[in-house]
């Protein structure tokens, strides 16, 4: 009878309800842990809020699947990867490279974005035609795929030497690159395209490898489940365009590499803006702007100068025509640098307003911009052409497609105001969002970084 209570008793653990799959658990708790790192292509908080390509999709995908987004920041690659394989978080979106040796110990989803590891140097330093021609000292990420990639070239190359740094991140390599502490790196082009406008003596001396994928990690084992559902989201987000969109959102703007142009910039930051950085940032103050914003645009329209005078007329270090000074209710020298810089703060403040409430921040900013640059009504024709083709009026990788259609009789002929050079405010824009950076960065470097929340609960956002 005992033995029977027993094989009774195991029959009934058998028959119990199977464990609930990884997918299940998440749903049940309401919440998405997702680790990933801080920098500019993955995650960072931005003037906007959390922001970041990683970010995004994830914020995307627990939306996607009626949960909460739970932030986790780790240190290094090794940390990310750790978390994964003691469950600590349920997926890492950190831009990580798919490599034969991470699938060992992780479970890679689809493939979102493709990168190649490039060797950097600075001008000065000898450039090199291969890696036997090195002559230097060569620092990659520790546990990155670029130490992964020289660790396999040691056969083919037998004196090549590199040292795999445990502290800093691809970033502040590429920065010890051009301070000159440092001869060479190794960086994603994904990478180096967003740092170069920063330090615009990096050059690429060649890439180490071929185009290779980037994707989400998971834990490995049979369950499979969220793996299938990140599989399904990507795939929706392919069909929509949306995942072309968020590339273009954050590369998109920053391909145009002008090395002349930049390096000026930067040195105009130290000579020119001093004088008026107190009129910015009061400006600023005053319609609730960031004074940075503001300078960049002072500076695409007239490298602060406050005695430019375009042939049309607008002069000013804000560009200001006559009547847009009268339309602001301002009386004033358009030539005095402090009256044009509140007059155009006060005018994108005007026209911002205009802008309708559906349009979310940061495309509320570039939208306004636009509309500064080539008047609200062109940019509404503009919204109104993109609507009718089945486009997002409310984004702005959308509506800057359809802009320079202004110009062609085709389009414009049927729109409410008629002709516009509509190629200029999309180039006004991306040159804004590029000073603006910069501007950002050059602020913020010797500021000690905030401490991030390593369990930051942000609510998806709608993408």
């Amino acid at each position: 009878m005992r033995l029977l209570c027993v094989m009774l008793a195991l029959f009934l653990i058998g028959c119990g309800p199977a464990a609930d799959s990884q997918l299940q658990r998440i749903r049940q708790q309401g919440v998405l842990n997702v680790v990933t790192r801080n920098s500019a292509t993955t995650y960072y908080h931005g003037p906007f809020g959390p922001t970041g390509l990683e970010f995004d999709l994830a914020a995307g995908f627990a939306r996607h699947l009626g949960v909460r987004l739970k932030i986790h920041t780790a240190d290094t690659v090794a940390g990310i990867l750790h978390a994964i394989e003691s469950g600590d978080a349920d997926l890492a979106a950190a831009g990580l490279t798919v490599t034969q040796q991470r699938k060992a110990q992780v479970s890679f989803g689809p493939r979102y974005q493709y990168i190649t590891a490039q060797l950097v140097y600075r001008t000065g330093t000898p450039l090199p035609d291969g890696l036997a021609q090195l002559r230097g000292n060569l620092e990659v990420v520790a546990d990155s795929s670029h130490a992964e990639i020289l660790r396999s070239l040691r056969d083919e190359y037998s004196n090549l030497s590199f040292e795999e740094n445990e502290s800093l991140e691809s970033e502040q390599l590429l920065q010890l690159v051009w301070e000159q502490v440092i001869d060479y790196t190794v960086a994603d082009s994904n990478e180096v395209a967003y740092t170069r406008r920063f330090y615009p003596e990096l050059r690429v001396a060649f890439d180490l490898s071929p185009a290779s994928p980037l994707a989400w990690a998971f834990p490995r084992g049979e369950d499979r489940s969220l793996i299938s559902e990140a599989e399904t989201y990507f795939g929706e987000l392919r069909a929509s365009g949306d995942l072309d969109q968020l590339l273009e959102h954050y590369y998109g703007y920053v391909s145009d590499f002008d090395y002349v142009g930049t390096r000026r910039y930067m040195r105009h930051i130290e000579q020119r803006l001093p004088r008026y950085e107190r009129w910015f940032k009061q400006a600023g103050k005053h319609v609730g702007e960031d004074w940075r914003l503001l300078a960049a645009m002072g500076y695409q329209e007239s490298h602060w100068d406050p005695d430019a005078v375009s042939p049309t007329g607008v002069r000013g270090i804000m560009m200001l025509t006559r009547r847009t000074m009268e339309h602001i209710g301002m009386d004033a020298d358009r030539s005095d640098a402090r009256s044009s810089i509140e007059g155009g703060a006060r005018y994108l403040a005007t026209v911002k307003e205009r802008v309708p409430a559906t349009i979310t921040e940061p495309d509320r900013t570039w939208m306004s911009l636009a509309a500064y640059n080539v008047g609200f009504g062109h940019l509404q024709d503009a919204r109104e052409l993109a609507r009718e083709a089945g486009a997002n009026p409310d984004r702005w990788v959308d509506v800057k497609k359809f802009l320079p259609l202004l110009s062609r009789k085709k389009y414009h002929r049927n729109t409410r105001y008629g002709y516009a050079r509509g190629i200029e405010p999309v180039r006004y824009v991306e040159n804004v969002r590029t000073y603006y950076d910069i501007l950002v960065w050059t602020t913020e470097r010797d500021v000690a970084p905030v401490p991030v929340s390593p369990g930051l609960s942000v609510d998806s956002p709608v993408l």
